[in-house]
């Protein structure tokens, strides 16, 4: 195999592996300052740190369904911020948003976000209710 990836289950492979990844995440969330200080709290040693953490990864399945939508919004206070609050309600987690400078008082829109579950029929018909939506649709999901 040149260079490739696998997906392992971490149960297979050496501890040390697992603790480089409990050791990037307190340095990330920092709980630990340095390499030195998060190596020694997961007991392992820092050249052991240094000589994985840019391969081993921790995979983290996305939970839910990932939704994008693209809306046509007047340039009007308070639209957008509705149609984020629809979302919100919805439990949704968004991951992009993206609005385009209006022209002609109209701004294009689009938004991609995680749900656990989702009724697009009625989460769209909640958005093209919004005073000031033109259009929504889903693109993706």
């Amino acid at each position: 195999m040149v260079n490739g990836m696998l997906l392992v289950n971490s149960v297979a492979l050496p501890d040390v592996f697992q603790k480089v990844v409990e050791a990037k995440k307190l340095i990330a969330t920092g709980i630990a300052k340095t390499a030195s200080e998060a190596s020694r709290m997961c007991g392992i040693s820092r050249s052991a740190y240094y000589k994985y953490k840019d391969y081993v990864f921790e995979y983290t399945s996305p939970i839910g369904q990932t939704v994008s939508l693209q809306a046509a919004l007047r340039d009007k206070a308070g639209v957008l911020s509705q149609f984020l609050q629809v979302l919100y309600s919805s439990k949704a987690n968004l991951l992009t948003v993206n609005q385009g400078l209006p022209v002609n008082g109209i701004a294009s829109f689009s938004v991609s976000f995680r749900i656990e579950e989702f009724d697009s029929e009625s989460l769209l018909e909640s958005l093209a209710e919004i005073d000031g939506v033109i259009s929504v649709k889903q693109i993706h999901g």
